[in-house]
């Protein structure tokens, strides 16, 4: 059976269609948004050719692809056609805030993934040829490689508005420039007079001398666009609604424009800077109390996030703690997290007998060591219980030891082991400890805990 046949049979039996409001994808998973999800056959998903797993998981319906997920997307929607963009003729149940919060991220973060992690990469190994002074970080070639690598996450709002855009169902090219509004320079250096305290800087700039426009910078901000975008989208369907059909082609874009610019500039982005430093000052509260304790909790719930689809919860915090602090310490425990998985993973790969079985095993360790986990979990441990267990454990300990040493990331980068250079400088060799730890604390357990026996042959 080959991808195509595969990708109609994943649409026969989701329902069809007709049963699927939307679909999207993150790193390696087919994301649905289902109108009845009775009518799905998982079993007969979960055994198709490529597919690696399947759940229904906060509303949605994820089958598990891989790294070729991308490539699987772009098929689907060829057979989906338009049809995937088309209002439902039905719609389930209300969905619960955590849902739609799932949804949100999950759609929005997976399209732009790859632009951050690779500039992320860039980021992270720059970094470390300057910590071993191979080049100086005043040169020229210093400048050029930092601009290429910082240019996505300064200007992080335009992605975020596009990618939200699509997931809203509003015009992409209104969502960019709400997103344009914030990030205009005049209020940008308004902001960056404010931080430094300069004669006559001000906290706000007054329209019409009645309503006040917050000075905030929000470049690098997340949760910001994000919701402006998602008010946009209905500011945009009201104008619609109301506006005759003679005068849409040019006052329905004019009028949803500086409505929905004004919102996010006046209520929904001041709101939503305040919202991600309450987040990020709950999780440095966390660290404030206990360091450790913080990390043995987030390293425990992390391989449980990235199975039930939830782990895209923590990436608007990091992002927004690399915003307003410079450093993030929740990505290190991400980290861990990968390395534990690909230490459980490499256990079962040696306690198995069976050739088939080894290949595919070792192909998902090696893919976990490269920050992909979902091949391990769900091709590898959701078999194996006590390898998962012992991923957790060990994820756990590794994640409190790195926080007990305050070992933190100055930009995003993604979680592989190729992610090391990253970490060079004064907390290198905590984190190279807390590796170590990772891996070979979750291969020994899942050694003394998966018996050779329990192992197909």
């Amino acid at each position: 059976m080959g991808t195509q046949e595969a990708i109609n049979n994943i649409i026969r039996l989701v329902g069809g269609q007709g049963n699927i409001n939307k679909v999207w994808h993150c790193m390696t998973r087919l994301r649905f948004d289902l109108i009845d999800d009775n009518k799905v056959d998982q079993t007969a998903i979960k055994n198709l050719p490529g597919v690696l797993g399947a759940q229904l998981q906060s509303d949605q319906f994820q089958v598990i692809i891989g790294p070729k997920v991308n490539s699987w997307y772009e098929q689907m929607l060829n057979v989906l056609g338009q049809g995937n963009e088309k209002a439902p003729t039905a719609t389930k149940g209300r969905k619960s805030l955590v849902s739609l919060f799932m949804d949100t991220v999950s759609g929005v973060f997976g399209p732009i993934v790859p632009a951050i992690a690779g500039a992320g990469m860039i980021k992270g190994l720059l970094a470390g040829l300057i910590a071993l002074k191979v080049v100086s970080a005043k040169s020229d070639t210093v400048m050029v490689i930092d601009l290429i690598a910082s240019g996505v996450f300064y200007f992080l709002p335009f992605f975020l508005a596009v990618s939200a855009a699509k997931i809203f169902k509003t015009n992409e090219y209104l969502a960019a420039a709400v997103a344009a509004c914030l990030m205009y320079p005049s209020l940008i250096e308004a902001a960056k007079a404010l931080a430094t305290h300069q004669e006559g800087a001000v906290s706000a700039l007054w329209l019409m001398n009645a309503i006040p426009v917050s000075v905030f910078n929000y470049a690098s901000s997340v949760i910001p666009v994000i919701f402006s975008v998602l008010a946009l989208s209905y500011i945009h369907r009201w104008v619609d609604s109301i506006m005759p059909d003679v005068l849409k082609t040019v006052f329905t874009p004019t009028l949803t424009l500086f409505i929905g610019a004004l919102a996010a500039l006046v209520v929904i982005g001041p709101i939503g800077i305040w919202l991600g430093k309450g987040l990020a000052f709950f999780i440095e509260g966390l660290f404030s109390v206990s360091a450790s304790f913080a990390g043995l909790i987030v390293g425990a719930i992390r391989p449980v996030a990235i199975l039930t689809g939830m782990h895209h919860a923590m990436t608007p915090i990091a992002l927004q703690n690399f915003s307003d602090r410079g450093y993030d310490m929740l990505m290190p425990m991400m980290f861990m997290a990968n390395m534990a998985i690909a230490g459980a993973t490499f256990a079962i790969w040696r306690l198995s007998r069976d050739r088939q079985e080894r290949t595919v095993t070792l192909s998902a360790g090696i893919s976990a060591l490269l920050g992909i986990t979902e091949p391990a979990l769900f091709g590898v441990l959701t078999r194996y219980k006590k390898a998962f267990i012992a991923a957790t454990v060990a994820s756990s300990l590794a994640s409190a030891f790195i926080a007990f040493f305050g070992v933190r990331l100055y930009g995003y980068i993604l979680s592989s082991i190729f992610s090391l250079p990253a970490y060079i400088g004064p907390y290198f060799v905590f984190a190279l400890a807390g590796v170590a730890i990772s891996l070979v604390l979750s291969f020994t357990l899942t050694t003394i805990l998966v018996r050779k026996e329990q192992v197909a042959e």
